[in-house]
């Protein structure tokens, strides 16, 4: 693993969301995270890989996800792209309304936004770039 940049490549199966795991150790060993900072990366992580599989890819084990790391300056940009046509985060519904909290799935985004330092959709919401914040 590069101190500044980081790919992995995973096929569009249930099993590669096992890999973000040891995935996010090495990244926490490498940058000294805290308890809360790993937490935080390997929820947003695992919840935007498994996104791509199951939404971004139709779980097509023909496709590809692949994960691209950057450490900047004071953050760890971390991206996940799909192979699929993408979509539009705003349609998504909040999953704290009233009329979607009793509903199984739909919170993946809403964890991602609020565990992340900041986060943007990019090339038509087939790519997630989530920013997590380097403790100083």
């Amino acid at each position: 693993m590069s101190d500044l940049h980081t790919n992995l490549v995973l096929s569009s199966t249930p099993e590669s969301v096992d890999k973000v795991l040891p995935f996010v150790d090495t990244v926490a060993q490498r940058y000294n995270l805290s308890a809360d900072r790993y937490g935080n990366i390997l929820v947003s992580l695992t919840e935007a890989v498994n996104n791509a599989i199951i939404h971004g890819n139709g779980a097509d084990c023909t496709k590809t996800v692949s994960i691209s790391l950057r450490k900047q300056k004071d953050a760890l940009a971390i991206r996940v792209s799909d192979e699929g046509c993408g979509f539009n985060p705003e349609t998504v519904p909040d999953p704290t309304a009233i009329e979607c909290i009793e509903r199984c799935g739909g919170r993946g985004l809403f964890l991602i936004k609020k565990l992340s330092d900041e986060c943007r959709f990019m090339r038509n919401g087939s790519t997630v770039e989530m920013r997590f914040k380097l403790e100083m």
